[in-house]
């Protein structure tokens, strides 16, 4: 099935310029990019998109981290498009992520691992109208 998933290059891999080579692997990997825009998030927009983490203990991580530098968002489009794209993301903590996904090759630790991206068919549904209101 055809789906459609957000997709963000963290300020982490952004300051490294690890974006290009994201993205070449986003393409490569048969992901369409069908919206792509470079923005430096505010606190409250970092917040808002974290909300569903409010009460965990991480989530102060999560929106510093967001805010830090640009990010580059793109909302993908391929055939099984939320699965795939956290399969080549690999494991939230880098260090636990398969070899040659992205985490494994950009990502530091679990609190500058280089990439987002949507967990669920409604969750991608939401962070893309986050982003892309038109979409």
């Amino acid at each position: 099935m055809i789906e459609k998933t957000l997709a963000i290059i963290k300020p982490d891999a952004v300051a490294q310029k690890q974006s290009g080579p994201i993205i070449e692997l986003i393409e490569l990997n048969k992901f369409s990019i069908i919206r792509m825009q470079k923005l430096q998030m505010t606190e409250k927009q970092a917040e808002q998109f974290y909300a569903v983490h409010k009460e965990r203990p991480f989530y102060r991580e999560l929106v510093e981290g967001m805010i830090k530098g640009p990010v580059i968002v793109m909302a993908l489009e391929a055939e099984n498009a939320i699965a795939g794209w956290r399969e080549l993301m690999g494991a939230t903590d880098p260090q636990k992520a398969a070899l040659g996904t992205i985490r494994w090759m950009f990502g530091k630790h679990i609190g500058s691992n280089a990439t987002h991206g949507s967990d669920a068919r409604e969750t991608a549904q939401n962070e893309l109208k986050f982003f892309f209101p038109d979409l």
